[in-house]
Parts: C-alpha cells; sequence; structure tokens
C-alpha cells in the first residue's frame, strides 16, 4: 500500500496495491495489520456503511461529538465523487482547512480521516456506491453536521 500525505497531515490518502491482468485485477482492499502500520496506530472499525448517489448529491459535511466521534477510511466502488474533508479540531494549526480529493472506481483511492474532521462528497459522475469504515457506532444523538456551501470554506465542488 502506497501511502500519501495530504496538507491536513493526519489524512492520508491509501493507494493499494493492484494486481492486474487479462481478467481483472486483485487488491486487498483493507488488512487491519497493513493499515494499522500505515496510519501509526490501532484502530478498530466496528461498522461498515455504503450509499448510492446520482450526479451532483453532495452528503456531508458530516461529523459526531465525543464521545462518538469517528475515524474512517472511504472508497469508491463505482463512478466517481470528490471527497472533501474539513479541519474541525479547536487549536489546530490546520483548523477550518480542507482538502478535496477525486476518487473513483478507477483510480482506487482510498482515504484516511481520523477524529476531529468533518466528512462530505458530492458524485461527479451519473451514479456512485460509495463505501466507509468507521471506529465509532452511529450516534444520532451526537450527529452534526457542516453547511456545505459556507463562503468562509471557498470549496469548489466541481458541480
Amino acid at each position: 500500500m502506497n501511502v500519501i500525505k495530504t496538507d491536513l497531515p493526519e489524512v492520508l490518502i491509501l493507494e493499494p496495491t493492484v494486481f492486474g491482468d487479462e481478467r481483472g485485477y486483485f487488491m486487498e482492499s483493507y488488512n487491519k495489520e497493513v493499515f494499522n502500520e500505515a496510519v501509526g496506530r490501532n484502530i478498530n472499525f466496528v461498522q461498515d456503511n455504503q450509499s448510492k448517489s446520482s450526479y451532483g448529491v453532495l452528503r456531508g459535511f458530516a461529523y459526531q461529538l465525543a464521545p462518538h466521534t469517528q475515524s474512517k477510511v472511504v472508497r469508491v466502488l463505482q463512478g466517481k465523487v470528490l471527497d472533501v474533508v474539513l479541519d474541525i479540531r479547536n487549536g489546530s494549526p490546520t483548523f477550518g482547512q480542507h482538502i478535496a480529493i477525486e476518487m473513483s472506481a478507477e483510480n482506487k483511492k482510498q482515504l484516511f480521516i481520523p477524529r476531529g474532521f468533518a466528512h462530505a462528497f458530492v458524485t461527479l459522475s451519473e451514479t456512485a456506491v460509495f463505501q466507509y469504515k468507521v471506529d465509532n457506532y452511529y450516534a444520532p444523538e451526537h450527529d452534526r453536521g457542516i453547511v456545505f456551501d459556507d463562503d468562509s470554506l471557498s470549496i469548489d465542488w466541481k458541480i
């Protein structure tokens, strides 16, 4: 697995090793030992989620309050999205900053989003199937969101 740092140092792009031939391809999408070594800590994922969205559907910015904050690993199984991560950690040197990464079934990129970040994505293809692992269960009473089109964020959603 190739690990790429982003402008938000704790948020990592994970590029799995893909073995392809005339039949198609094989890749290990998750291996706990390899993953924990790549991110430098032990994370215990407890739930997998999946969504399907049409072109232009924007999901997020979502996050959960303590003690139900979540780390995530996200990936696209079908189609293409623009994935955006926003640092919402008070006191962080990158507080209020975001990164935006195009992820697709074709490029097979995955993104590790640690606790303390809000997450959103918008579908850039006709449809997209999006999957994510989380290390804490969904807690609706701790669920929060941030307005995606807040002018202070200056995000180009590419739609």
